[in-house]
């Protein structure tokens, strides 16, 4: 016996009433995004493979879905075009192509499916929807602050209500690594120093000592006084290595300024606080970056920061941006499908003859906003056809038999008590729109 296709590994089939659910918690986070004056947004699946490389750092560009080139170039076995990572880098591609049509700051929402080459694990998979918005073209505060705060909206709104904000800044953690006497101006050193520092909240601090020391060089002192200091359980030791340097000082004074705004704003003081070990391991990264941590939700729920240079570096102006996205499957996932509400048919209509009526009949309904099914089978017998209705959860079927016809009436039966009722078939959408309106 053959074996059932399966769909392919990490990846899913969304059925009716999951893709509902999804698609309401999509449509919760878009009107409040809407709310906060961000405009949607679509780019392309794929992208150009010059476009995506050398943006996301040492990990994340190991999980970039590459499409091989075509045609008479497919015998080659390069690639030419890669399936999308994220919103943000064709964000930037974006304001490369089309800045000079667009309102200067520019602010944009997407949510869309997007692509990792990562090995599938429960609830990880290699395509997942990310929800993203972004403000392009202001170096303000206010920037970061509004994004903070229409992400932890969004939460609120999906029912994740005992979150923390962990905040941190490039500028804080680049000094900081200066501290210690890491060059950060040239080379991979820094970049991938974080990298590794990126990995506290996943493995043991002295794995995280031990790969600072054997592959990326760092003396085993510096390493475990570095790790100590991101570690710990206050920020006092990384603020007072800060204070002595201007950058450092610059990157605090980020980090303050928007818990300052966001809590002013009303955002509660617990749920965003500086979090030292916070990295964010993607390398365009330039100033403040957070991520989001939630009882229940394992790893992030939602994440972001200020992204100065990114649209530079694909050919468009040097324009300051910042953004944030939610982590929508995990959440999703978590909350599980237990408290979804099974969408049913509004009426069933049975077809036991004079199907022309039947067809008007469900036209009309329709035009009044329900949800209509129409029996497609081949039986004649009513039991049949009213076990398909109570399949589809009908919430009320319409019996139009011999004796019907003859009276041109029709009999409204409520699935949930068995009650009938006989109405005139020139009234049936109104007293059936009635009889839903009652229940």
């Amino acid at each position: 016996m053959a074996q059932a296709a399966q769909a392919p590994s990490g990846t899913r089939d969304l059925l009716a009433d999951e893709v509902r659910r999804r698609k309401a918690a999509f449509d919760t986070l878009a009107q409040i995004f809407e709310g906060f004056g961000f405009d949607p947004l679509e780019t392309p699946a794929f992208e150009n493979l010059d476009v995506i490389t050398g943006k996301y750092g040492e990990e994340a560009s190991k999980l970039i879905f590459k499409i091989l080139k075509r045609g008479v170039h497919e015998a080659s076995g390069q690639a030419d075009l890669a399936l999308r990572y994220d919103h943000t880098v064709p964000l930037a591609r974006v304001i490369g192509t089309h800045g000079a049509k667009l309102p200067t700051p520019y602010k944009r929402y997407a949510i869309g499916p997007v692509w990792r080459a990562d090995r599938p694990q429960e609830g990880r998979f290699r395509e997942f929807v990310q929800c993203d918005i972004d403000t392009v073209g202001s170096l303000s505060p206010l920037a970061d602050a509004e994004v903070v705060l229409a992400l932890a909206q969004g939460l609120d709104a999906l029912g994740v209500h005992d979150f923390t904000f962990m905040v941190n800044s490039r500028k804080a953690l680049y000094a900081l690594l200066e501290a210690y006497g890491i060059d950060t101006s040239a080379g991979p050193a820094g970049p991938a120093v974080l990298a590794t520092l990126d990995k506290l909240d996943k493995v043991d601090a002295a794995e995280v000592v031990k790969e600072l020391t054997a592959a990326r060089g760092l003396d085993p002192e510096v390493a475990e006084a570095l790790v100590g200091d991101v570690a710990a359980e206050t920020s006092d030791r990384v603020r007072e290595r800060l204070s002595t340097t201007e950058q450092g000082q610059a990157g605090l004074t980020e980090v303050d300024r928007l818990i300052e705004l966001a809590t002013s704003a009303g955002l509660a003081p617990e749920r965003i606080v500086y979090t030292p070990r916070m990295v964010r391991g993607l390398d365009y990264y330039t100033g403040a970056i957070y991520e989001v941590v939630a009882a229940g939700y394992p790893g992030s729920i939602a994440a972001g920061g200020r992204y100065d240079h990114l649209v530079a570096t694909l050919g468009g102006p040097d324009t300051p941006a910042c953004g944030g996205s939610i982590g929508i499957e995990r959440i999703l996932a978590i909350q599980g499908s237990e408290n979804t509400e099974q969408r049913g048919l509004d009426v069933a209509l049975t077809v036991l003859g004079n199907e022309e009526h039947l067809m008007r009949l469900a036209t009309e309904l329709r035009s009044k906003g329900l949800r209509v099914g129409t029996y497609l089978g081949s039986s004649t017998k009513l039991g049949k056809q009213l076990k398909w209705a109570n399949d589809q959860k009908a919430r009320i079927t319409v019996l139009y038999g011999a004796d019907e016809q003859a009276a041109s009436e029709v009999t409204l039966r409520d699935m949930q008590t068995g009650d009938q009722r006989r109405v005139p078939l020139g009234t049936a959408a109104a007293d059936v729109c009635r009889v839903l309106e009652q229940s």
